[in-house]
């Protein structure tokens, strides 16, 4: 194979390890973004949550109990409590991982992660940062995407309920 021909296939196979794009605020955030340290916030959260939020750790799959939940309501990054998912986007999709098919409108931001040698689009609270998960193009319609979120990084509240106000 001269380099003309591995040239082109190296090209044909980037289109099936592209990251995917997903709409909401550039990484930098819309004019809102809440400026806390990590030592702030590692005294305010569990250990666990800061390490998944600010250390971009990923929890053991099957673990969160938000995969179980069903109720009607919201899930808020549990660090700032911005509204992230409204329950009527979330779904099952066997990962182990609490997963939604569609983001609330602004409160998520993209960026290409290489922790795996290939690139996957992992997305964040837009307002503190905190990492939430990665966004995968094999989710239902009517998206086609699954945001495949770390259950320590969200909070749910029953719609019933009143949401908490946002950290400041």
């Amino acid at each position: 194979m001269d380099r003309r021909q591995s040239l082109k296939w190296l090209s044909g196979l980037s289109a099936f390890v592209l990251p995917v794009t997903a709409p909401g605020p550039a990484w930098a955030g819309n004019g809102s973004k809440l400026q806390k340290s990590k030592t702030e916030w590692a005294a305010l959260l569990p250990q666990p949550a800061y390490r998944v939020l600010f250390e971009e750790d990923t929890e053991r799959a099957g673990s969160s109990p938000l995969n179980q939940e069903k109720r009607d309501g919201t899930f808020l990054c549990a660090a700032c409590h911005l509204p992230l998912f409204d329950s009527a986007t979330k779904y099952d999709s066997g990962t182990g991982w609490p997963s939604f098919w569609e983001h609330l409108p602004e409160s998520i931001a993209t960026r290409t992660d290489f922790k795996l040698f290939y690139p996957r689009t992992e997305y964040h609270c837009s307002r503190c940062g905190g990492h939430q998960g990665h966004v995968f193009n094999d989710g239902p319609k009517p998206t086609g995407k699954r945001y495949c979120n770390n259950g320590l990084a969200l909070q749910f509240v029953p719609r019933s309920e009143k949401l908490p106000e946002l950290r400041t």
